[in-house]
């Protein structure tokens, strides 16, 4: 598997890397079209090709040490690959690595968070997406990928951007103070600031790939119309790490398409803005 940006051995090695990238190429519960579990690979070789230097930043964040772990692959059943993502993300924590994780399918996020909740006190989970994923259980588990929310939800409180679809059965889970429903999003920016109140401190951020318009990122398993566009995205996550303290992110559910290559871009340049938000100060 290729290492996140091609960087210069110097900048990669683990030991001296503030971020560390883990591949998750799991894609065990998806249930429309399935080819997430090449996310991971394809994002990765797409870095390839992205320039270092951040124009609106004026930073070179790969500066920090940009360091991409093995891939923790298992396929077995999502509570076998939840346990496996949950060990290695709280060892990579442990050594102070901000922690990017990449998927796969939505479900590989359960762990991470666990790992995050353990370690940072006063959590609390934002999420970019399509959907709501609050069922409790899905085709008989409750680490599908339909049920992520529902996780994180009993660790900490959540913060739900982008959502545009859902299950009738998923409104007893649903908290519509603490949604930012697209329709509701989409013409303004007012949202913004009343979504990141919400939040504690402390900041986990998950971005699910088809939270943003199919014109855009039609390389998902379930592209939904009406998602959210590139610029004002990005205000917001800007917003987000200026006022709260992100301390890892996942992005997720990349189903890659040989003749469609700019989805595996966008969600390499996503990575790639986040960091420099989030460490660009500090590369100067």
């Amino acid at each position: 598997m290729y290492s996140y940006g091609d960087l210069p051995k110097k900048y990669t090695a683990e030991a001296a890397a503030k971020v560390a990238i883990l591949p998750v190429p799991y894609d065990g519960t998806s249930t429309w079209i399935k080819g997430a579990d090449k996310g991971p690979e394809a994002l990765l070789e797409a870095s390839a090709n992205m320039e270092l230097y951040d124009i609106e930043t004026d930073t070179e964040v790969y500066k920090m040490g940009i360091y991409t772990a093995p891939a923790v692959r298992v396929n077995k059943s999502p509570e076998a690959m939840v346990e496996a993502v949950r060990k290695k993300s709280e060892a990579l924590l442990n050594k102070d690595k901000f922690l990017v994780t990449l998927g796969g399918e939505h479900s590989i996020s359960i762990g991470v968070i666990q790992a995050h909740a353990k370690k940072f006190k006063n959590m609390s989970v934002i999420q970019i997406d399509a959907h709501t994923d609050l069922r409790d259980s899905y085709e008989g588990s409750k680490n599908n990928h339909a049920c992520i929310m529902a996780r994180a939800k009993e660790l900490c409180p959540i913060v739900q951007v982008g959502i545009r679809s859902m299950d009738i059965g998923e409104k007893v889970n649903l908290d519509p103070k603490r949604v930012f429903w697209a329709q509701d999003i989409v013409d303004n920016e007012k949202w913004m600031d009343k979504a990141i109140d919400l939040l504690t401190e402390n900041v986990y951020l998950t971005i699910d790939l088809d939270g943003f318009d199919p014109s855009i990122m039609p390389s998902t398993g379930t592209p939904e119309p009406g998602g959210l566009q590139w610029y004002p995205t990005l205000q917001f996550l800007k917003k987000l790490i200026e006022r709260r303290n992100l301390v890892g992110f996942d992005v997720v559910e990349l189903c890659p398409n040989p003749k469609e290559r700019s989805s595996d871009f966008l969600a390499t340049k996503l990575i790639y803005k986040l960091l420099s938000y989030k460490f660009g100060s500090l590369v100067k």
